[in-house]
């Protein structure tokens, strides 16, 4: 599985030569109803996930998916040891997000009910 096959809503918004990757969900529907701040992104990256501020700029030896809702909500984090299962692993996550089977509610404290009633109308829904 690679980039190329991400599903639908899916795209690379940025590709970087170390390997890391930026994925966004559907960042044409963002910004007029939609807070930018809010586009599902899924992060590729061997970066340091400590909570220090520029430690994500250290490489390290593992590979992490990280689906973000906005900068600080996660709905997902995985990390693996190898660049190509965390590849196919940020394409699955994005495919569930997609199909619907990420709980994105979960990851809120408190709860942004606009938001999440426009992001069920654009989560399934085909941009053909």
């Amino acid at each position: 599985m690679s980039l190329e096959s991400l599903p639908d809503g899916w795209q690379v918004w940025n590709r970087e030569p170390s390997g890391r990757v930026i994925l966004t969900f559907r960042p044409d529907a963002f910004g007029d109803d939609l807070p930018d701040a809010c586009l599902p992104t899924i992060y590729l990256t061997n970066g340091s996930r400590r909570a220090r501020p520029g430690a994500g700029q250290y490489a390290t030896d593992e590979w992490h998916v990280v689906l973000f809702l906005e900068p600080e909500v996660e709905a997902l984090a995985e990390t693996y040891d190898d660049r190509d299962d965390a590849v196919v692993a940020a394409v699955d996550a994005a495919a569930r997000f997609a199909d619907g089977d990420v709980d994105y509610r979960a990851a809120y404290q408190v709860p942004r009910e606009a938001y999440f009633a426009r992001l069920d109308e654009l989560v399934g829904e085909s941009t053909d």
